[in-house]
């Protein structure tokens, strides 16, 4: 592991000839002193593991952030609707660990569950704090939620815990259809991160670290995938814009077919009338039994077909078996407004 400065260069004679002019020459301490001030004061210093290289390129780090920005909206719409509580999940980082650096991050207790990938070779892990899978618990049971002991799960809150979690990795395979078709089924839940050994320690993974909210509580998230099995996907890949493009038009799609599909099934009232007339105040007093009133409506003209207050078609009168109907004659359109 080394440390390589970003906007900093180093002069062998220059720090020589400097230490030279103060006359003194520090000792292993204060040289490592000064070292670790440097380093921590200046802002545009990273750490760099020389041991493993990056190998994701800037395509395959942008498909993946417009991958896991899609899996955090539709998680987010998931625990909403699931759960009828205003939650919230965000990506925070994205990045390239080995899985024992992944392992050592967690804490313990935790909620971790292996993720079976039977599409590639090895499998990952979804690990979330253990109060905001009770707080979730809490409000599938129609409770109010908020702040929740940090504790294992009963054999009541198991199944309920699993459930979701299926949906989770349901949203997990959705998003990435565009890279590969995965269906992936979790394991046995977990509370120590040491007992869930889906890699070797050395094997580098991908982690994408979310931020979950679930009403009043708030956890890290995290997402642990094989790298190396994902790697010969992501450069084989087409084009990263056109799968963004062909996952925004397939939610476009859905999204315009469902609420197609909702609208289709809400109840609208429905009246036909004639043209309606003016009347004073006097006249409508003056009425009795017998009295006829004339209509602004023309003999022969059709009646108005009425939907929740605006006029939709035109229809003439007519019976049906034993009842009253309109026949449509036509329709009403509207030009749209410039």
């Amino acid at each position: 592991m080394g440390v390589m400065p970003l906007n900093a260069t180093s002069d062998p004679s220059a720090d020589a000839a400097a230490l030279n002019q103060a006359g003194t020459v520090p000792d292993e301490e204060e040289s490592a002193a000064a070292v670790q001030t440097l380093t921590t004061a200046h802002s545009g210093v990273t750490t760099y593991d020389f041991r493993r290289p990056t190998k994701l390129s800037r395509e395959n780090v942008r498909l993946l952030q417009l991958t896991f920005d899609t899996f955090s909206r539709r998680l987010t719409t998931l625990l909403t609707s699931g759960l009828r509580q205003i939650c919230h999940v965000s990506i925070d980082d994205l990045s390239q660990r080995s899985y024992e650096d992944y392992i050592s991050s967690r804490p313990m207790p935790t909620l971790m569950v292996p993720l079976n990938i039977s599409e590639i070779p090895l499998a990952g892990v979804l690990e979330f704090s253990l109060p905001v899978a009770l707080a979730a618990v809490d409000h599938m049971l129609g409770g109010p939620g908020g702040s929740q002991p940090d504790r294992s799960l009963t054999d009541i809150e198991t199944p309920l815990v699993r459930g979701l979690l299926e949906q989770m990795t349901g949203v997990l395979s959705y998003v990435f259809e565009p890279i590969l078709a995965i269906h992936p089924t979790i394991g046995a839940i977990e509370y120590n991160p040491q007992f869930v050994q889906v890699a070797s320690p050395s094997d580098p993974v991908l982690v994408a670290e979310f931020t979950l909210k679930v009403g009043t509580e708030e956890s890290p998230l995290t997402l642990c995938l094989p790298l190396q099995p994902l790697l010969p996907l992501l450069v084989t890949n087409p084009s990263s814009d056109e799968a963004a493009d062909a996952a925004a038009a397939r939610d476009a799609a859905r999204a315009r077919q469902l609420m197609s599909d909702r609208l289709g099934n809400v109840p609208v009232h429905v009246s036909t009338r004639f043209t309606p007339t003016t009347l004073s105040p006097a006249q409508v007093l003056q009425m009795a039994v017998g009295d006829v009133i004339e209509l602004d409506h023309r003999a022969g003209r059709p009646l108005d077909v009425i939907v929740d207050g605006t006029t939709y078609a035109h229809a003439v009168a007519g019976r049906s078996g034993n009842r009253l109907a309109v026949l449509i004659t036509n329709t009403v359109t509207k030009e749209p407004s410039q």
